[in-house]
């Protein structure tokens, strides 16, 4: 059936303007994104076939390549991009929400809930700092560096100056594995050491080091590997 057979209270943007956003499905919102469907397909056949291929989740979607969204049928170069886009709008909007929070980190738990809706759904390493000040509230977060699927650089020399730059009393290391598994490998907990000395010298604390895979994660902290 084609969009402009359905009753308008049917059509995803008369019905967003009429009830709202929080009234539409997934597959309803995409398909505002997509605007138009195919000869075979209407627009929101076409979103729900996009969500198929993230395995009918949001997330699953989110980590897909460009590349990967032009393979669907009904997606072209154009439409890809507009849904890549608008998971990187949300992505940066959550990451602006962090330095917006004027509570006091007080556990691994409050770093997860805040960096989750960056991390969740990357096809790669992600390596980001957050900089605190003496009474534990967020001052700053910065992206470090972006690795492979398994790896990412993390320099302790940059991590370090900036932190000076930004006046950090701390800094919380965050990272991701893309595998699914939180568990830190050897390279993690030789890096985090190398960090927590570096900063030292600079008299600022390593407060912990969050590693976070979907929905679970590792702190170091907890573990008695850092010691703030």
């Amino acid at each position: 059936m084609k969009i402009k057979d359905l009753s308008s209270d049917e059509r995803p943007r008369e019905k967003m303007m009429e009830r709202g956003a929080e009234a539409l499905t997934n597959a309803e919102l995409i398909a505002i994104l997509l605007r138009t469907g195919t000869g075979r397909m209407n627009v929101i056949d076409v979103a729900r076939e996009l969500l198929k291929s993230g395995d009918g989740r949001l997330n699953g979607l989110a980590g897909l390549p460009v590349e990967r969204l032009c393979r669907i049928d009904g997606i072209g170069p154009g439409k890809a991009v507009t849904v890549a886009a608008a998971f990187e709008l949300g992505r940066r909007w959550a990451a602006e929400s962090i330095t917006d929070s004027r509570t006091a980190v007080s556990s691994p738990k409050t770093i997860f809930r805040m960096m989750l809706p960056i991390l969740r759904g990357l096809d790669h390493e992600e390596c980001w700092v957050i900089f605190l000040n003496r009474a534990n509230y967020i001052i700053g977060k910065e992206r470090i560096s972006i690795g492979g699927i398994d790896s990412t650089i993390l320099d302790s020399r940059t991590i370090a100056r900036k932190a000076i730059e930004k006046q950090a009393s701390g800094v919380i290391l965050v990272h991701n594995h893309p595998s699914g598994s939180a568990q830190p490998g050897t390279a993690d907990i030789n890096a985090t050491r190398q960090l927590d000395k570096a900063l030292k010298t600079c008299e600022i604390s390593l407060i912990d080091h969050v590693v976070i895979a979907e929905d679970s994660y590792y702190s170091f902290a907890d573990e008695e590997l850092v010691r703030g």
